[in-house]
């Protein structure tokens, strides 16, 4: 019987098995920022201990950034002090930093597939629930809390559960309008925000396969969305050429080697699946939010759910301020965000440049793009994807998670509905704790903030030129 990807890399790296039925695992890299690390850091000093494989850790900053004004020291007290621990705790256990003035900043999840950190059969860990989006280049990459950062600054190791594989295969053609963030919301949608609970999501089939890189991170990103503490993608020939010439990775011979690994540790085909479930990509439309959780979506020409006998819908339908049975199309918007390590790409942002290309923001939306990280900033601003923005009254911001979790000035306000390309639409979840969030693509945002209202991306861009 063949193995999984998953099962070949945690054998891997297996140290050895706890008498809890825990797995110790070890980490090859490790990811850090300026919010659930400050603690960790404390937590070493305490006990007179250092960081056991610095050269393996590398830090960004990216929550707390302010994407207008990035002088020093911040407006806010707090994002400073946060900010100035990551910089002294960094200089002091000698991790690389990558802070406001280096080329190299971004959000941690941008950034490592970036450059090249990010690689087939590693482990990674990071203080940030979405790390799940590094497995869309073949890794397992698990989300983890402070406490747990420390014991990877002390260790390299972390304590793990075991975990099931379900096989998610999305099969078929997307039609055009319909991206990756569409296909993850349906898959959640259909199996729950509790589904994948205790398991790793194993992301194939001919639509997948089809998929670049950037849209496989999409859907990597939110597995954690529906419950999953692992989500991946094997590793292909998409993966290599993706890689080749990063500065992280391997170059010359040793490339070479490296993907004749790379291919080797990717799920055998007669591996055994704890679960399989097969989508039809056609049967795909884009999709919206309507709810509370991501889980709360329909597709843009389906109506919301009416209140149910559980009172799920019913809290959602009052807290959004939604009719049940009604429309989603129509419903209208004061914010839009373009941005987050879920979908601030430069093919995302390309997307949503196509929409706005000629258009203009409706008179009441504040609308925003921010890239994820700063090459993208810049290879936008080098493509003319910063005028289109500007031109049709978006707002061009610095790098950073901005308006996902408004852990910095970019927040939403009293009642204010947000059409976001992020991950999450929990209550308070975008700064206000009365703010409502409707989750969607990137071209689904810019085509709602040029209508003032959610419309149907595949409208807008039948009238393109």
């Amino acid at each position: 019987m063949g193995k999984t990807l998953l099962q070949k890399v945690w054998d891997l790296h297996t140290v050895r098995r706890l008498p809890t039925g825990q797995t110790q695992l070890f980490i090859g890299l490790h990811l850090v920022h300026e919010v659930t690390t400050p603690q960790a850091f404390d937590m070493l000093r305490a006990r007179g201990i250092t960081v056991a494989f610095p050269d393996r850790t590398f830090a960004t900053t990216d929550h707390i950034v302010p994407t207008l004004d990035q002088g020093r020291p911040f407006q806010d007290p707090l994002a400073e002090a946060m900010l100035s621990a990551l910089e002294r705790n960094c200089a002091e256990f000698g991790i690389p930093l990558w802070n406001l003035d280096s080329d190299k900043q971004g959000i941690v999840h941008v950034i490592g597939p970036e450059l090249g950190l990010t690689q087939p059969g590693m482990t990674i860990a990071c203080g940030d629930s979405h790390t799940s989006t590094h497995g869309a280049l073949g890794a397992v990459a698990l989300g983890i809390g402070t406490s747990q950062v420390r014991d990877v600054l002390a260790s390299q190791c972390l304590p793990i559960d075991p975990l099931k594989v379900r096989r998610i295969a999305v099969n078929g053609e997307l039609d055009a309008g319909v991206f990756a963030k569409d296909v993850v919301l349906e898959i959640i949608h259909r199996l729950g925000v509790q589904g994948g609970v205790g398991h790793a999501y194993e992301y194939g089939g001919s639509a997948v396969e089809g998929m670049t890189i950037d849209e496989r991170l999409t859907i990597c990103n939110m597995s954690i969305e529906g419950g999953a503490r692992v989500g991946y993608v094997n590793p292909d020939q998409t993966t290599f050429d993706y890689l080749r010439g990063r500065p992280f990775a391997p170059a010359g011979d040793a490339f070479d080697r490296a993907v004749s690994w790379w291919r080797s540790i990717a799920s055998d085909a007669d591996a055994n699946y704890d679960d399989v479930v097969e989508i039809d990509a056609a049967a795909i439309e884009p999709r919206v939010t309507w709810g509370i959780n991501p889980g709360q979506s329909v597709g843009v020409s389906e109506r919301i759910p009416s209140a149910g006998s559980t009172g799920a819908v019913a809290e959602a339908l009052e807290f959004m301020g939604l009719t049940g049975g009604a429309p989603i199309n129509g419903t209208k918007i004061d914010v839009a965000f373009v941005g987050s390590c879920t979908n601030s790409r430069l093919s995302d942002l390309r997307e949503a440049a196509r929409v706005a290309k000629g258009q203009r923001v409706a008179p009441h939306v504040k609308a925003l793009v921010v890239p994820g990280s700063q090459a993208v900033r810049a290879a936008a601003e080098r493509e003319g994807l910063d005028q289109v923005f500007r031109d049709a009254g978006f707002e061009w911001r610095g790098a950073g998670c901005s308006m996902c979790l408004a852990m910095n000035p970019d927040r939403l306000e009293g009642r204010e509905v947000c059409a976001s390309s992020s991950n999450r639409n929990f209550k308070g979840r975008q700064g206000s704790p009365t703010g409502r969030t409707l989750l969607m693509s990137p071209a689904m945002v810019v085509a709602a903030a040029i209508a003032g209202e959610v419309t149907d991306v595949r409208e807008a861009l039948a009238v393109q030129p």
